[in-house]
């Protein structure tokens, strides 16, 4: 073996796609000293996708201050190269910045559009937005109020909706947001097809992961339904449907509405990006992998993303995961060789997590051994 592609996606909340990497290579090394080891961590949208970016391309990590999901002050950051900035709506939107007081019906994207203005202001023209990991359900009505766009009432009364008032807005006037970002081109890297509203758009799916319960669902639903309506009838364009406006609590119809944005899949942009059909020339294997593999990881997913790109040079992958759900084996039919889980005691996911370097490590060990000895 001459050269080896570690690509992985995080295992959410206990590893980043970037120590990963090192865990992979690390071992790698004990067994191949000589060989050319490529480093590649992913992250398609959610947290850490600036970190690879600013590691991957040598990108500026640009610190700024913007409010949190309850608009408190928070220090973040994002990453530019060029005129291209690479943002995560989970840096000032997360999940994370919730624990302990989740209710997607009261935070904000706020944050993420100051961010966004933050770059444009210093002279970025191209922003990519990862839309994963979001704690929020406010359709980025903040996000486009940071920008510019002004929500009224029936009264007439300017405010910034939140998921709960999504069905008070009246009227929506995007004259300033369009002038601020008329040279600009913005793409939403976006792995999931949900749309806007429904049973499997943006409340009913993932707000009750986001802390809403069953009676908040309904009415987080019909604000989304209302607020698409909205509009429909004042902007001319149809996001209900849209496959993908229902990620981040609908940000993705944000995007494409306030913003006149667009959604791509978040694997596909950053391999693009990162020039990864050029990394992995003359490549032996690739290692990658994710939290967690089932049926969910065929749509978009970084496995299938490595997977299908590898496939097309003829080399083999290796899917390292956490668990392996039902219907993971539809992933050998799209490029994956072989799936490894480095879970090796059965235990709840808080305990597991605790000692899942250590279990990736020993699993590398056991992997690089058979290949070593020309077992496989």
């Amino acid at each position: 073996m001459k050269k080896f592609i570690i690509s992985p996606d995080s295992f959410k909340g206990s590893m980043s796609s970037i120590e990963i990497c090192g865990i992979i290579k690390t071992k790698i090394k004990e067994f191949y000293p000589h060989s050319e080891v490529v480093e590649i961590p992913i992250a398609d949208g959610g947290e850490g996708t600036s970190d690879c970016f600013i590691q991957l391309l040598g990108a500026e990590k640009v610190c700024i201050e913007a409010t949190g999901p309850y608009n408190e002050k928070l220090i973040g950051y994002y990453a530019r190269t060029g005129d291209t900035a690479v943002l995560e709506t989970a840096m000032f939107a997360g999940l994370t910045l919730a624990e302990g007081r989740l209710n997607p019906a009261s935070t904000t994207t706020f944050g993420v559009g100051t961010m966004i203005r933050h770059a444009v202001e210093n002279g970025c023209r191209e922003i990519i937005i990862g839309l994963g990991g979001s704690c929020t359900n406010d359709a980025g009505t903040g996000m486009a109020s940071a920008l510019g766009v002004r929500f009224k009432n029936k009264e007439g009364e300017e405010f910034i909706p939140t998921g709960a008032t999504l069905g008070e807005i009246a009227h929506i006037d995007t004259i300033l947001a369009d002038r601020f970002l008329k040279d600009c081109k913005i793409t939403a890297m976006c792995d999931i097809d949900n749309p806007m509203y429904g049973k499997t758009g943006a409340a009913y799916v993932y707000a009750p992961q986001k802390g809403a319960d069953g009676e908040m669902v309904l009415l987080l639903d019909k604000n989304l339904m209302e607020l698409a309506d909205t509009i429909k009838s004042q902007l001319g364009v149809d996001v209900s449907e849209i496959p993908g406006s229902g990620a981040a609590g609908a940000m993705g119809a944000g995007i494409v509405a306030f913003l006149n944005g667009s959604l791509k899949p978040g694997i596909e942009t950053i391999l693009d990006l990162i020039g990864f059909d050029d990394k992995v020339k003359d490549a032996d294997i690739i290692f990658t992998g994710e939290g967690k593999i089932d049926g969910q990881s065929l749509r978009g997913k970084v496995v299938i993303g490595v997977a299908a790109r590898a496939a097309k040079k003829d080399v083999p992958v290796v899917a390292i995961v956490g668990d392996v759900g039902d219907g993971a084996e539809a992933v050998y039919d799209m490029g994956v060789t072989a799936i490894v889980s480095i879970n090796r005691v059965a235990l709840p996911f808080e305990k597991a997590k605790a000692r899942s370097k250590k279990d990736l490590a020993d699993t590398m060990d056991m992997i690089l051994r058979l290949m070593k000895n020309r077992v496989i």
